[in-house]
């Protein structure tokens, strides 16, 4: 156990929207990631992490509190509110003595027409931006932040070079936490640090952009079966037709968001293909990493690093061309689900350790009460991921973690659908059209081959059915604690 005389500060980075093969040290080397390698090298990478949700609202309600998305009914984006219980992380340690900042993007209710609404939240430090988009009259500190600098948002995401890096949003959320970092004074901090890409649009700045060929990196996971399988699954999400990911233009700034939304072959002159896409998007990590370099180059000339836990992570992945798709929605593939997630405090983590562990996201929240040395409450489903971090770990930290799809978005159809996966078999249901898939990531790590009416699968999927209901029913808040026997 580390000496917890003083309760160390948490430096916890979340990304939106990004996969968990974006780091190079982690060994996926088209990406550049030189930061995050070093970040990954000081402490332990988990290499097998998921969220709870492929969508924004109900995977930050979720890990940000611990609990399922179905267990506090937090399951679509566009809330009016947040419950007043169970309460966040941030409020957990205000109340414990921590000074608590956020910068960028929060989404645990509604930011249509207006800033979103705040929760009891606990955050005293407030740098508050839903997107870099121009939507909003007041209240979007990044838009104020460029205005001060004598620049415009309308008029920068409307340049088909993108945002200058020195005016983007991650640089903005880099130079917001830098500045919270530099105004602490002897008591601990938490600074929640939410960086809107790389989510779409697929837009870097052009100096980013040139730094990636997109015929120097890897296309997406595809195969001319997936069309077959995408079409099967139309009815999930309304959408009609799918085409191999071959030419696909992102030429404009700025594509259109739609849920799982299913690659588009546009008929005109000089079409870029998904690896375009897919460049594009590694160019947004690049910006990402350097700005993580500053981040943390604060924290070493403030002389705080080492009483310094750092998080890093991401809400949710992205398609990314994989099976016919861009974007997310109600879909489990790998590329959706499955997330980077790297802790570092020197001199008291493990460093240069990589987890094979199954975990999820609802395992942070129990992790920073553990070693802040505050109750976990028994209502929490995550674990504690301390053991792991000290090196101390015995057994099994997970045998399977689940994600939940539950009318996230605005469709017609109310989908609804899980995920139960036990580090080799995943099970899909979606629950109210008669469909599932079944894959075996041991065998078939790309998800090609939908096993669910295999006759040699039949016994193996209702089993993996009935882990799956037994794992859903253990999440159920059972409400307050029993006052007496009647």
């Amino acid at each position: 156990m580390p000496e917890l005389n003083r309760r160390p500060n948490i430096l916890w980075i979340c990304t939106d929207q990004q996969r968990y093969d974006t780091i190079a040290a982690l060994g996926f080397p088209h990406v550049s990631t030189p930061h995050l390698d070093a970040l990954a090298r000081s402490g332990v990478a988990f290499e097998r992490a998921y969220c709870q949700s492929p969508i924004c609202t109900p995977s930050r309600a979720s890990f940000l509190t611990g609990m399922y998305p179905s267990s506090i009914q937090v399951n679509r984006n566009g809330n009016p509110s947040f419950p007043d219980f169970p309460p966040l992380i941030g409020k957990r340690l205000a109340d414990a003595g921590y000074t608590c900042g956020l910068i960028g993007k929060l989404h645990l209710t509604s930011a249509y027409g207006r800033i979103e609404e705040r929760a009891d939240d606990g955050y005293a430090y407030w740098q508050y931006s839903h997107a870099p988009r121009d939507d909003w009259e007041s209240g979007h500190d990044y838009a104020d932040w460029l205005r001060e600098q004598g620049a415009d948002l309308g008029e920068l995401i409307q340049d088909e070079a993108g945002v200058p890096a020195g005016l983007h949003q991650t640089t903005w959320c880099a130079e917001k936490t830098i500045e919270f970092i530099e105004r602490q004074k002897g008591r601990p901090w938490f600074a929640s640090v939410n960086i809107y890409d790389p989510h779409p649009p697929f837009n870097p700045p052009q100096e980013y952009r040139d730094q990636f060929d997109p015929g120097a990196v890897n296309g997406p996971l595809f195969r001319e079966s997936d069309l077959a399988q995408q079409a099967k699954l139309a009815d999930v999400d309304f959408q009609s037709r799918a085409r191999p990911p071959a030419a696909l233009d992102i030429r404009s700034p700025i594509l259109p968001q739609s849920p799982a939304r299913h690659l588009i072959e546009e008929d005109t002159g000089g079409d870029r293909d998904a690896r375009a896409l897919i460049a594009a998007y590694y160019a947004m990590i690049k910006l990402i990493d350097d700005q993580l370099a500053r981040i943390l180059e604060a924290l070493d000339a403030t002389g705080q690093r080492e009483n310094t836990i750092v998080i890093f992570t991401s809400d949710h992945g992205e398609a990314l061309g994989d099976h016919g798709l861009i974007q997310k929605g109600c879909r489990f593939y790998e590329g959706l689900v499955h997330v980077p997630l790297i802790w570092s405090w020197r001199g008291s983590f493990c460093e240069n350790a990589r987890s094979s562990a199954l975990v999820e996201l609802t395992d942070i929240v129990p992790t920073l009460l553990d070693v802040c040395r505050l109750p976990i409450p028994e209502y929490i489903s995550g674990r504690s991921l301390l053991p792991i971090l000290l090196g101390k770990a015995r057994g099994a930290h997970r045998d399977y973690v689940r994600s939940e799809y539950i009318d996230a978005l605005d469709l017609p159809d109310g989908s609804i659908a899980t995920m139960y996966f036990d580090g080799r078999y995943k099970l899909v249901l979606y629950h109210n059209h008669n469909l599932g898939e079944l894959y075996d990531l041991e065998e078939d790590p790309g998800e090609f081959a939908d096993l669910w009416r295999s006759d040699g699968h039949q016994p193996l999927k209702l089993e993996l059915i009935q882990r799956s209901f037994d794992a859903h029913m253990l999440t159920l808040y059972r409400g307050a604690r029993r006052r007496g026997p009647m």
